[in-house]
């Protein structure tokens, strides 16, 4: 029963606390500047600060992207590993992923080994960066015996659609002379693949994606999340073509229409990449959290859910966590407030919450990043704040 009174009137939610609630504060990363855990950290020292009175409970989101491998990895209690490897840029480094024994599963965090924010800002061009180090750790966690491998691969820096992985694990891409390419901006001459002798690497391999788009064309890898990377208007047209040369190989090769598949355009291509080379089966990430959670049974406990990202805005509300909270506690008829870095989304897609504040009603955009949990603390005080005092 929820110790609320809520009314929709004029589509709008009114409600008065009457009790002390149970609040769940579900957060996703802030993006550059907080992870879920410090995020729902500091929600939940500012909404103490208001009502200290309510019972909270803490569970730190991820569909995917950077922090997957530490929220998932508590989730299952899985202990830290360590391997050496290379970045996007081939350049050595140690990197994190996690290991639980008793389930056989191995937790890979993409963004961890390949990641976007690993890099010096505007140092390496996408066409200089691939997927090659992302082969090293899932060999580690083959050869520690997994049957299970969970890999979320947001956060990437790469556009190779999987090709440096897939060459690292043993596949062979050769032109029309019968010579390697070695490079993923080769792959408009690709002429035919060439499989190794190992090719399912795990009896399961699920992949988190946090959008669903294909690999190719106006919605795919390159022309939407390749600006993010680094790739300008002038590299689309060579990029698309040595993805597509690709897609259309593995297609006569092996069969398939691996490139429509939703997710294939996750991650520069790694979706796909992974569901041709590896076997993989992609899922959204918010969906295998929320499983792995239990999301629905904590949800059922709440009177109150408090969820939010670095930016809610439009694409908040096409899949990724924070929006998909909001939706089914509507379904649920709990109270849900968004909090983020900053609001950029319309009224309209914002119905789903009974209130949603940003950093940036509180400060400048500069000083919310330099100063992120202190004033999402004061954020989360206010949000509990205007709830008024338990009757």
């Amino acid at each position: 029963m929820h110790l609320l009174r809520l009314t929709l009137g004029s589509g709008l939610w009114t409600l008065t606390p009457v009790k002390p609630l149970k609040v769940l504060i579900v957060p996703d990363k802030f993006k550059g500047t907080l992870t879920s855990r410090a995020a729902a950290q500091a929600m939940a020292r500012g909404w103490r600060r208001e009502r200290p009175q309510d019972s909270l409970r803490l569970l730190p989101m991820s569909d995917g992207g950077d922090g997957f491998g530490d929220v998932m990895g508590r989730l299952l209690d899985a202990k830290v590993q360590h391997t050496r490897t290379i970045d996007a840029a081939h350049r050595p480094c140690e990197v994190k992923w996690w290991w639980q024994a008793k389930v056989k599963t191995a937790i890979v965090e993409s963004a961890a080994v390949i990641g976007l924010a690993m890099l010096p800002s505007k140092r390496f061009h996408p066409f200089q960066l691939d997927t090659s180090g992302l082969a090293a750790v899932v060999q580690a966690a083959a050869r520690k015996g997994a049957r299970c491998c969970l890999i979320g691969i947001g956060g990437s820096a790469t556009n190779d659609a999987g090709f440096g992985l897939a060459r690292a694990t043993g596949w062979e891409f050769l032109d029309f002379d019968g010579r390697p390419i070695e490079r993923w901006t080769g792959l408009d001459k690709l002429k035919h693949i060439r499989a190794p002798k190992l090719r399912g690497w795990f009896d399961e391999l699920l992949v988190a994606v946090d959008v669903q788009n294909p690999l190719l064309g106006p919605r795919g890898a390159t022309r939407v999340y390749g600006p993010q990377k680094g790739l300008q208007a002038e590299d689309f047209a060579s990029a698309e073509r040595c993805l597509r040369r690709l897609a259309r190989v593995v297609r006569a090769d092996f069969g398939g229409e691996f490139a429509r598949e939703p997710g294939a355009g996750a991650a520069g291509g790694l979706g796909f990449g992974l569901l041709v080379f590896l076997g993989a089966k992609a899922e959204p990430g918010f969906h295998l959290f929320a499983r792995y959670a239990t999301l629905e049974k904590h949800l059922r406990w709440a009177d109150m859910v408090v969820t939010g990202e670095g930016s809610i805005d439009r694409s908040t509300f096409m899949g990724k966590g924070t929006g998909q909270i909001a939706h089914r506690c509507h379904q649920l008829r709990i109270p849900c407030i968004g909090l983020g870095g900053v609001v950029m989304a319309s009224d309209r897609d914002c119905r789903n919450f009974i209130q949603t504040r940003a950093l940036t009603d509180l400060t400048t955009i500069n000083d919310a990043k330099a100063k992120a949990a202190y004033w999402l603390e004061r954020l989360a005080m206010e949000a509990a704040g205007a709830l008024g005092l338990p009757g």
